[in-house]
């Protein structure tokens, strides 16, 4: 099995890139999906979540308002702990069994992660060291917001606040095995996506199994 992480800021482009990888072959295992799954209905990730917050999280329909959800811990540090010691672990334990079902294969497996990377001091650690190589969707922050507000309706102070809340262009590029510049169009992003796919398939699989780290 190869294991390749996938990360970059939001408004990047990553799914977009996550999902050409697996037209290409990739087994996905996406960090994001295993929350939202996570965060259903009745699951215990959503009721530790209603617990702690209380109705004001849920929807009309008794789904998950992440939009209220944000507002809460995206402006408190403690809260933005709080959200994460429920659920870390979760997604931890979901990926870890997915990689144990693909480890004896053959597959190139893309971890999609986010927050793989969290600012210039603090580098992806051994938490990841399962990794063979990292692959970084890259735009300016600028077309980053201009893709938040016209395409997912977010107001542009809060475009500006949830990338000001990752780490840089500079700290992802600078753990990066490979940048996608995903700047362009779909017709300039595929040859990139075609080169990176070349590229992971060429990486050897022989490092020790180690287990996979919660999604930050």
């Amino acid at each position: 099995m190869i294991e390749i992480g996938l990360t970059g800021g939001i408004g990047s482009g990553k799914s977009t890139v996550a999902d050409m990888l697996v037209e290409r072959g990739a087994v996905l295992i996406d960090a994001d999906r295993i929350v939202r799954d996570l965060q259903e209905p009745g699951a215990p990730v959503f009721e530790a979540m209603v617990e702690r917050w209380g109705q004001g999280i849920v929807a009309e329909d008794g789904t998950l308002d992440r939009a209220a959800v944000a507002t809460i811990v995206f402006t408190d540090d403690d809260e933005l702990k709080a959200i994460n010691d429920i659920v870390h672990p979760a997604v931890g334990e979901a990926m870890q069994a997915r990689r144990d079902e693909l480890k004896q294969t053959d597959a190139v497996v893309v971890f999609d992660i986010p927050l793989l990377v969290k600012s210039e001091n603090d580098p992806v650690d051994e938490r990841y060291s399962h990794l063979q190589g990292i692959i970084v969707v890259d735009v300016d922050v600028e077309l980053a917001v201009e893709r938040l507000v016209s395409h997912r309706g977010f107001h542009t102070d809060d475009a500006r606040g949830r990338i000001a809340n990752q780490a840089s262009r500079e700290a992802r590029r600078a753990v990066a095995d490979v940048v996608i510049d995903n700047s362009g169009d779909l017709d300039s992003l595929g040859p990139q996506v075609d080169a990176a796919w070349e590229w992971a398939k060429g990486l050897g699989s022989g490092q020790e199994e180690e287990e996979v780290a919660p999604s930050e």
